[in-house]
């Protein structure tokens, strides 16, 4: 009897072991493939020719209008030197000019009243030449430019004061109509 325990029960556990793994194995589902269905094909040819895709086309940005409302360039006493205080109004003024190549523009040159009349009218054709000067490196064309001189000629402002005089030192951007 211990014979028949000692070799019967590996085997059976051997046999429980075998139907247990096999009953676990995961059943493999096959799915048949669908029925190919028969075409018949026509008597004359149809070629279909592909139409090329385009995007639609942005609507253009709209072009920005020119402000000609410049700033009159100050200078200081006796000079023809730009101030740096004038740079942002220039590069506004050029910015604004070149968005029209066809526009010309006058560049008035003014001085206070001290001085000789010789020596301001001087000063007023060295100021709006400078002005002329920094809008030509800026890209604005030298053709569309006419600098002018006017001396002491229509002050903006009254020359007894040191605050109007200061005023009248200046070049005006005007566009020619």
């Amino acid at each position: 009897m211990k014979f028949l325990r000692s070799s019967f029960a590996p085997a059976v556990f051997i046999a429980i072991a075998l139907f247990s793994l096999q009953a676990c194995k995961a059943k493999k589902l096959v799915q048949k493939p669908a029925p190919v269905a028969e075409t018949t094909t026509p008597a004359t040819p149809v070629t279909v020719q592909a139409q090329p895709v385009t995007a639609p086309k942005p609507a253009p940005a709209p072009v920005a209008k020119p402000d000609y409302n410049f700033a009159n360039i100050q200078f200081e006493f006796n000079s023809g030197i730009l101030k740096t205080d004038s740079y942002p109004a220039l590069d506004n003024a050029a910015a604004n000019m070149k968005m029209d190549p066809t526009a010309k523009f006058n560049l008035n040159g003014y001085a206070s009243i001290e001085g000789t009349a010789a020596h301001n009218m001087a000063l007023s054709v060295d100021r709006a030449n400078s002005v002329k000067t920094y809008l030509v490196n800026s890209g604005v064309s030298a053709d569309d430019i006419i600098a002018k001189g006017f001396g002491t000629k229509n002050p903006i402002a009254s020359n007894d004061t040191e605050q109007g005089k200061v005023l009248n030192r200046r070049v005006e951007i005007r566009k020619l109509n």
